[in-house]
């Protein structure tokens, strides 16, 4: 045949298989006697062979050398099998990065500088994430008294990084971003710095339990009245205040000093790290209990009447 019907045949333009056969990839059959390339059927399989190949993303050399018998199809189809997958983790974390510009633009276009940071962000490598949240705990332990409780408490900080897999979800991109983000809140880190330097200070008297089953108590005891709209401030929730208050040992002297150190722990952001942190470690996801604290922190607040 010669190559218009080898292209109508195959589908593919004059032009191209005029190239695969200039390069060497589909070498005609014979010529004419007027010099026009003839092809045979094993042609036809060879181009569409080629195709393939293409298609998949191979280049003309490596389709070259698996052609002549130079190098074996299946390790050439693993390697670029790896190669496309290095190409996906790195067009997903820029996908990351663009989704970050758009929620930021939203707010007013962001400055040339913040774009770099937040593309070195969504990209970083292992040692660099490791990087910026060494630096974060550097910034809020600086102040903590020096106790073997305080640096065990620290090690065991440390120890937990995020662990973004080689090949993240979109949720795992998206979480190590807004993790990056909030870690370099001024005020964020000013707020935990005050809350080390007070838990760990020998003066201080801690009056909320840390234990888990306790804290599994009070967010249902509290979210059990909220969800049935009991209000801070109504005798509903006076009540409900003095039922913990009494089930930690507490007396009515206390409230101004609960309250004091409620008002520093209870921040959105510090539940938010542990969500995040879940969700690019791959752990099973963290369940928000901070607005059942609030709500405790404000019938505290609003209530003066005396114990029950």
């Amino acid at each position: 045949m010669n190559i218009g019907e080898l292209s109508r045949l195959s589908g593919l333009p004059v032009k191209t298989i005029r190239y695969y056969s200039d390069v060497g990839l589909v070498p005609e059959a014979e010529r004419s006697r007027a010099n026009y390339r003839r092809y045979d059927h094993a042609s036809l399989v060879r181009l569409e062979f080629v195709r393939t190949l293409r298609e998949l993303g191979l280049d003309i050399a490596t389709i070259k050398r698996v052609l002549d018998r130079g190098e074996d199809l299946g390790s050439v189809a693993a390697a670029h099998a790896e190669a496309i997958g290095v190409q996906i983790r790195v067009l997903r974390l820029r996908r990351a990065a663009l989704r970050a510009v758009a929620l930021h633009s939203a707010q007013g276009d962001p400055a040339p500088a913040e774009l770099d940071r937040m593309a070195r962000i969504a990209q970083a490598g292992t040692d660099e994430r490791r990087r910026i949240v060494e630096e974060f705990f550097d910034s809020i332990f600086t102040e903590i008294a020096d106790s073997p409780e305080a640096a065990q408490f620290t090690q065991r900080m440390r120890s937990v990084s995020p662990d973004l897999p080689d090949d993240p979800t979109d949720a795992q991109v998206d979480a190590w971003i807004e993790l990056a983000e909030m870690l370099r809140e001024q005020d964020f880190r000013a707020r935990l710095r005050e809350m080390g330097k007070r838990s760990f200070a020998p003066s201080e008297r801690r009056l909320v339990p840390t234990d888990t089953p306790e804290i599994s108590w009070f967010t249902g005891h509290v979210g059990e009245h909220m969800d049935a709209g009991v209000t801070p401030g109504s005798p509903q929730a006076d009540a409900v205040v003095a039922t913990v208050l009494r089930r930690w040992g507490l007396t009515e002297r206390d409230r101004e000093a609960l309250i004091d150190q409620l008002t520093l722990a209870v921040d959105p952001r510090a539940e938010r790290y542990w969500q995040l942190m879940a969700v690019i470690n791959g752990w099973p996801p963290i369940p928000a209990t901070m607005h059942r604290w609030m709500w405790f922190l404000n019938a505290l607040r609003a209530g003066r009447g005396p114990l029950a």
